[in-house]
């Protein structure tokens, strides 16, 4: 079992879905995060007043997998987030994950991912 965690950008979530559906990943958690990486700082003018902004919206994507599952996640997500551009394309990081419980059935392991 492992833990896939995914750092991507706002705008390409709704292909990644798409692609983990179609390799028949159902199950992930999305959350709004902001994330400063190799990208140039933005500039923005409030109320007149220029501001560097550091730390950009990105989205971090969670799914918990059985073993089989985590070749075809990683592509499914490398393959929409791997667009053009050198930088602020994200990253992946893969991490084992020591038991799960579900905590309606009480199934534990790799039946309780699902």
């Amino acid at each position: 079992m492992k833990l896939i965690v995914a750092i991507i950008q706002p705008e390409e979530l709704p292909a990644v879905k798409e692609e983990l559906l179609k390799k028949k990943i159902y199950k992930f958690t999305v959350s709004n995060v902001l994330g400063q990486g190799k990208e140039i700082p933005v500039q923005e003018v409030y109320r007149g007043i220029a501001h560097e902004i550091t730390l950009l919206k990105k989205v971090r994507l969670e799914i918990a997998v059985n073993d089989e599952f985590v070749e075809p996640a990683v592509e499914a997500i490398t393959i929409v987030a791997g667009g053009e551009g050198d930088k602020g394309r994200g990253k992946i990081f893969i991490l084992p994950i020591e038991e799960s419980v579900r905590i309606r059935t009480g199934e534990t392991g790799s039946a309780a991912i699902g």
